[in-house]
């Protein structure tokens, strides 16, 4: 069985929807919901879903909201390896989502993921892990000097190595070890904040972050057609129109998870980032940030709807 190692955000997201239209500045009506989160998590619990087995590593505080987190992984089949802090309060994530579930604004406490220090990295159990697992995912809500450490690490044993970006403030932590990544999940702010500039047209991000050091990637942009590159190829794919969009959260991370499954059993970047396509369109059709409906079989069947890749 594929062995996936995970660093990187596992905490409590919370989301407001707002119930009718946005009204900025004022009190809108809506409801809250809470559940696991974090993209390392939610792309751990999606590998996990596809049948590969995958550790997950991150840290957590002592409270109700980890145990949240723990339930979580037990339930989606992650081997969970947290480190807690007792006296911590377990990262969240709260966001505000409009009627069609786009996001309007969120709040990231994430202030525990920088005790996920280089020197902990180095710690044996982590380092077995890596050494046991054949793909190191980190996700950018760790210290840049702990993704460097850790990419480092897998790269010194042979290991694939690939990063889920966060957000345009965060994704920038990679560029010490951006020449390390085999592959980066993004999106297109994400891709400017990296780069350093934009581009006039979707074709050309991938010249633009090979030139940057980056080996592969998946740059994407909401509803609209994506690219996916290596060092060789690549390639613009569109996705399926999704009638009943239940929410966005969690889309980006199942797109990285199927792309991921898809690499690791041998396909090359444009097959991979298809099944990463129909993991994403399963996600945004759930309430959830992970479907519990996500499978090989379902993957598989909603990947006929998602078109063939156009060569770049």
């Amino acid at each position: 069985m594929t062995k996936v190692v995970v660093c990187g955000g596992a905490h409590v997201d919370r989301r407001g929807r707002i119930s009718g239209l946005t009204a900025p500045g004022a009190s809108n009506p809506g409801s809250w919901f809470s559940e696991a989160g974090g993209g390392g998590f939610n792309a751990a619990r999606n590998l996990a879903r596809l049948g590969l087995a995958v550790t997950m590593i991150s840290p957590r505080g002592g409270d109700a909201e980890g145990d949240m987190v723990t339930a979580a992984a037990e339930q989606a089949g992650v081997i969970d390896r947290p480190f807690i802090f007792l006296d911590r309060r377990t990262p969240s994530y709260t966001a505000i989502l409009e009627n069609d579930g786009n996001l309007v604004i969120a709040l990231a406490d994430m202030e525990l993921y920088k005790l996920f220090t280089p020197r902990r990295a180095a710690m044996r159990a982590i380092r077995d892990a890596i050494a046991d697992g054949e793909l190191l995912l980190c996700d950018a809500n760790l210290p840049e000097e702990t993704i460097l450490a850790l990419t480092r690490q897998a790269k010194g044993l042979g290991k694939r190595v690939a990063g889920i970006a966060i957000s345009p403030a965060k994704v920038v932590r990679y560029r010490q070890a951006i020449g390390l990544l085999d592959f980066l999940f993004m999106n297109e702010a994400e891709a400017r904040a990296l780069a350093g500039r934009d581009v006039a047209d979707m074709a050309e991000w991938p010249g633009l972050l090979r030139a940057a050091g980056l080996r592969g990637g998946v740059v994407t942009r909401g509803g609209k057609s994506l690219v996916a590159f290596d060092g060789e190829n690549a390639a613009l794919l569109a996705p399926p129109f999704v009638s009943a969009v239940d929410d966005v959260t969690g889309a980006g991370d199942s797109l990285a998870a199927g792309t991921i499954f898809g690499l690791m059993g041998g396909l090359d970047i444009a097959q991979a980032a298809r099944l990463g396509i129909a993991c994403a369109a399963i996600t945004l059709q759930s309430p959830y940030a992970t479907s519990e409906l996500l499978s090989q079989d379902s993957m598989r069947t909603a990947l006929m709807r998602v078109p063939e890749a156009q060569a770049l």
